[in-house]
């Protein structure tokens, strides 16, 4: 009997009391961190914009391989075919 006495207390504090001390914990922390200013944001540059609205700018393009055209191919090597049944 003690022991669920026990873990029901504990389960209590765990449940509704830790989170209250997480919060304010938490909370201080991150106040003292703006004090300190400890986050800043950097500014962040406007969009360039080069071009006029609607075309098109690609930044890169694979090099196109060369297509080479075999000489007289005739076609693959034959080989004689058995049906297996």
């Amino acid at each position: 009997m003690r022991f669920w006495l026990i873990f029901i207390v504990i389960f209590f504090a765990v449940r509704y009391v830790l989170p209250i001390v997480l919060r304010w914990a938490l909370n201080s922390f991150v106040r003292k961190q703006m004090r300190n200013g400890g986050f800043v944001v950097p500014p962040q540059a406007a969009p360039r914009q080069d071009r006029e609205p609607g075309q098109i700018h690609v930044d890169y393009v694979p090099p196109a391989a060369a297509k080479q055209k075999p000489n007289e191919f005739k076609g693959g090597e034959y080989v004689d075919f058995e049906e297996v049944k």
